[in-house]
């Protein structure tokens, strides 16, 4: 197709301008852009046009842009072949910069790359942060002693862990006992390839970024502090419950001291060159929920966990307490010495993302979203203001300040809630969320905790039973504040605070609106979306393919106690009034202002065979349908010009992996990302093994054929060698320098 675009910023080196395409060639005027053309065309645009163009790659169902008749696209579509690598248009390539097991510092890249910051600190320099989310239980595992050259003992803890059902209760075992010393080292080396990393890189002249292993290269681990004094440190109310004696939980001995940062997902980067990481599913490793003043649960409420598919409960053998995790994490890449701040303001909840906005002689406003079915929006509102936004010390904002939850009208309005403990309790209802639970605080609350309720009867014993949220917490004032912001998501749904379908992002445009993406709109055992608020382009509930939201406070002020909403995009198949993605995840902005944005399907859905889409009489769910998608991709979604609110798709994952973290350099000429979890269903590839599979698709308009579709099983990505290990890498897209 031709894109008419006129006003589209540079992308790769080249200025914003008209697009100069060849008569007759398909491409897509935007920042990532490269002609579908010999390689004499290609360079001669790279030197002389004002614009790039790239042909979107093909995935494996029809798009609008495809511009096909019903039945070309039935024949175009007929069979499908998934690749097992980074698929991007013709001209572009990628390097990979770092991989499970490099070194770093005085320890090694780890695992499930996630979020990517790059603070350039000279032209074609700079360092790079990465998030290690969490590991591949069964691939980390099967992969560890080839990539990492050092043996665990696996069969010995995993025999002894399957005579109750994977678990082992390592906190209670014996100093002495042989087991808590073999699930010691098994735990420890897991954390360690979580976490946080800094690397040094820098461009050469081929445009290639190379890492150059400075001093300031190091590792953020799930155990830094354990044993090398790296401890991490934390502000804001919280410090009044780690600092508190007498707790009626968990005392981990340690006060304000933290052992490591865990689950770090997405993040988010300062306007003063600061980088924060998310904790998000930290209920893996301990528990989550805590008592009526904030303390932790027993680690043993979180045992050790090992079956053929999981590896976690890692904290449960250290005796690690488990509110000091699931916060924001600040470093300062450059500072060799900073090993991390959790600012306790900002909320403990599963942290997915964050966005700042930093406006001269205002609030500092911070959001972030909790990535669980269920899960809310929140803002933190600074009690200062912002004098320059590149000052190293708003850092010091987060320290005073009121957390707020979003509440969403079905009108498009809505309204911030702010958690203290004055805070009348006003419970989410089940009866207005899909799938018809809401957690709670457990209502006795000398046991602490949380409970599950179904019936709208118990919200009303609920609310009788206390009237504020203070009353659900013991202690100071502070200490109640403390508790209320480690608690904030079961605080959140007794003061009202809306139940929304996964938010995985929050990103700001120079405007200062707030986009957000809902990754998933399906119910599940931690709660759902609100019925009236998150529906499918005909009103469907359970609708599993997600949306992108945005948010514009009244009179567009950061401290505004209103907003109003609306959806930018939804995800699913055009047939049915999608775009052609699936389950939106990390979002980026080009220096344009058009927005870049991956997708996050659950491996277990990837390419999952779908030949009947109608069984026992009904249309199967959203969720059955995931498969059709395939791979995890990379879009453009132009905001700006004749092509706004279409969405083309860029790259295509390898096999099972979620692609993570887009970060443009400053120049627009490189793009990193994050590939995660490789071969994370079916290990590493054996002998190039695939398989054929069969999907029920539709036309744009509607009509259904059957495709035939090659899978690979399992991945031998980044290196590609038959029977290679599969291992989480980041990489650097670029313009290929072939000629």
């Amino acid at each position: 197709m031709r894109i008419k675009r006129r006003d589209l910023l540079k992308f790769l080196g080249v200025t914003t301008g008209t697009a100069l395409l060849s008569q007759g060639t398909k491409g897509l005027s935007s920042p990532l852009m490269m002609a579908n053309q010999g390689k004499d065309k290609i360079n001669k645009i790279i030197k002389g046009s004002q614009s790039l163009t790239f042909t979107p790659v093909k995935i494996p169902i029809p798009l609008a842009s495809d511009y096909l008749s019903d039945e070309q696209q039935k024949v175009v579509y007929q069979t499908y072949e998934v690749i097992d690598d980074v698929v991007l248009p013709e001209g572009f390539t990628y390097d990979v910069i770092a991989q499970w097991g490099d070194k770093v510092g005085d320890s090694r890249f780890g695992y499930n790359n996630d979020y990517l910051s790059l603070i350039e600190t000279a032209p074609n320099e700079g360092f790079l942060t990465i998030n290690f989310e969490y590991i591949s239980g069964k691939t980390w595992r099967e992969t560890y002693e080839k990539v990492i050259g050092q043996t665990l003992p696996f069969q010995e803890v995993k025999g002894m862990a399957d005579k109750n059902e994977g678990k082992i209760n390592a906190f209670k075992l014996a100093k002495t006992d042989p087991l808590k010393a073999k699930i010691e080292a098994i735990a420890s080396e897991a954390l360690i390839d979580q976490g946080m990393g800094v690397i040094s890189l820098k461009k050469n002249s081929q445009g290639q970024w190379q890492r150059t292993y400075s001093e300031a290269d190091r590792r953020i681990t799930g155990i830094s502090g354990l044993k090398d004094g790296h401890y991490l440190k934390a502000t804001g109310p919280g410090v009044n419950i780690f600092e508190k004696t007498n707790k009626l939980g968990y005392e981990d001995s340690l006060g304000s001291k933290i052992i490591g940062t865990f689950q770090n997902c997405a993040g988010g980067t300062t306007p003063w060159g600061t980088v924060f990481s998310a904790e998000e599913n930290i209920q893996d490793q301990v528990p989550e929920s805590v008592m009526a003043d904030g303390s932790s649960l027993d680690p043993s409420v979180t045992p050790f966990l090992m079956t053929e598919e999981y590896l976690d409960g890692r904290g449960n053998v250290f005796g690690l307490a488990g509110n000091k995790y699931g916060w924001m994490v600040e470093i300062d890449p450059s500072d060799k010495n900073d090993y991390g701040t959790k600012h306790t303001w900002l909320g403990r909840y599963r942290h997915e993302a964050v966005a700042f906005r930093a406006e001269i002689g205002k609030k500092l406003a911070v959001y972030s979203g909790c990535d669980r079915r269920g899960g809310h929006l929140y803002k933190f509102v600074s009690d200062g203001n912002i004098i320059d936004p590149q000052d190293k010390k708003n850092s010091k904002l987060m320290d005073s300040g009121m957390l707020y939850g979003a509440v969403f009208n079905a009108d498009g309005t809505g309204k911030w809630v702010a958690l203290t403990p004055e805070t009348p309790i006003d419970p989410i209802l089940p009866s207005t969320v899909q799938g018809g639970l809401v957690t709670l605080p457990n209502s006795d609350r000398q046991v602490g905790g949380m409970m599950e309720v179904t019936d709208d009867q118990d919200i009303i014993i609920f609310k009788n039973q206390f009237q504020t949220l203070g009353n659900l917490y013991v202690g100071t004032p502070e200490e109640k504040q403390g508790a209320i912001l480690i608690d904030a998501h079961f605080a959140g749904n007794s003061a009202g605070i809306t139940c929304t379908a996964r938010p995985e992002d929050t990103e700001i445009d120079e405007n200062g609106v707030l986009y957000i993406t809902f990754t998933s709109g399906t119910p599940g055992g931690d709660g759902g979306p609100d019925k009236a608020v998150f529906q499918g382009p005909d009103g469907e509930m359970n609708y599993e393919y997600g949306w992108i939201m945005k948010i514009i406070e009244d009179e567009n002020d950061p401290a505004a106690m209103g907003f109003r909403w609306d959806i930018l995009a939804t995800g699913g198949e055009p047939a049915k009034g999608g775009m052609g993605f699936s389950n939106p995840d990390n979002l980026m902005f080009d220096n344009q202002g058009d927005l870049w944005m991956v997708t996050d399907m659950s491996t277990s859905g990837h390419n999952k065979e779908i030949k009947n889409r109608i069984q026992d009489g009904e249309p199967v769910s959203t969720k059955s349908l995931v498969g059709i998608f395939g791979n995890n991709t990379l879009w453009y979604l132009p905001l700006h010009g004749e092509n706004k609110g279409m969405a083309f798709p860029f790259a295509i994952g390898p096999m099972e992996v979620e692609m993570t973290g887009p970060w443009l350099t400053q120049d627009q000429q490189t793009l990193f990302l994050a590939v995660q979890h490789p071969g994370e269903t079916h290990g590493t590839r054996q002998d190039e093994a695939s398989e054929v599979r069969e999907f029920s698709m539709l036309t744009t308009s509607g009509k259904e054929f059957m495709q035939t579709r090659t899978v690979p099983l399992g991945s031998n990505w980044p290196n590609k060698q038959s029977n290679d290990a599969p291992r989480p890498a980041v990489i650097a897209v670029r313009v290929s320098n072939k000629t």
